[in-house]
């Protein structure tokens, strides 16, 4: 189990390395183009190479991408819908030139018309996008807490999409604050055991490659998407415990996505706790 964080790449999508290592990251997820809009900056084939090396020379992966947050693959507008399959799919072929992982993204709100509704327009959009990319990047399907129609805060819904596009490129990172705000009691054993036992039964655990490690400032079943620092939310040190400790997690990444303690993003502090809770439980 590798712990780590999202980290900025201004100034040169190297410069993650350093911000991963001032705080002792061991694994990275990184945007690939600014999140709050469709514009995005070509990357030089050198800046990609440049960035292998530096994954090779620091040991710092596995690296993923985080979509832009405009995408929505549950619109009813054709025009974000165009938008949204074309901003995945730069950053699916982003992902491929960097040797990341992935691409892990919200699918998007379906505004009240209900996920069955949406969900023949997102397996058409997800098979456009996996025909126009390189086979080695995944499309990273991430949790949602509930809000606003967003699709995906239970996992039949993340089943259901995954099993209309039936591709091994598409998987799932897990995020604890979504889930936890959704309804499912991951901070205590027994709601830990029940949740992964219905990942397990509706997705696979096999298809769990990430998780976004994030307390609550949402008590559960809050359905709001509020991330706090490890330790100061709902979740508490010892929820985390509880989920660092079970065999579902042992060998996937823990990517910190919180506000900081001094509210400069992910940092050393909240590093230091993970890593705290992995020698604790023998999960390292």
């Amino acid at each position: 189990m590798k712990v780590g964080a999202h980290v900025g790449a201004s100034g040169g999508l190297t410069t993650a390395f350093e911000r991963a290592q001032a705080i002792g990251a061991e694994t990275i997820q990184i945007f690939g183009a600014p999140p709050q809009t469709w514009r995005r900056r070509k990357i030089r084939p050198d800046e990609c190479e440049a960035f292998r090396a530096r994954m090779a020379e620091t040991g710092i992966e596995p690296v993923f991408i985080h979509g832009v947050y405009l995408i929505n693959l549950a619109t009813e507008s054709p025009e974000q819908l165009a938008k949204s399959t074309e901003a995945l799919a730069g950053d699916l072929r982003l992902a491929s030139a960097i040797a990341a992982k992935g691409v892990i993204f919200h699918v998007g709100s379906h505004k009240g018309a209900g996920f069955p509704q949406v969900l023949p327009q997102i397996g058409d959009a997800l098979r456009r996008v996996l025909a126009e990319t390189p086979d080695d990047a995944w499309i990273i399907l991430e949790n949602s807490a509930g809000m606003g129609g967003s699709v995906g805060s239970k996992f039949n819904e993340l089943a259901a999409i995954m099993g209309a596009v039936k591709s091994p490129r598409l998987k799932v990172c897990l995020d604890t604050e979504h889930a936890y705000a959704a309804g499912y009691n991951i901070a205590e054993r027994a709601g830990l055991e029940e949740a992964m036992a219905e990942f397990e039964r509706e997705i696979g655990l096999s298809e769990l490659v990430a998780v976004h490690a994030n307390d609550s400032k949402i008590p559960l079943g809050g359905g709001v998407d509020r991330h706090d620092n490890i330790g100061e939310g709902h979740i508490g040190r010892a929820g985390f415990e509880v989920i660092m400790a079970h065999s579902a997690f042992r060998e996937v990444p823990f990517l910190l996505e919180v506000p900081g303690f001094e509210k400069q993003g992910p940092d050393k502090a909240n590093v230091d706790i993970l890593k705290e809770i992995r020698a604790k439980v023998g999960a390292g």
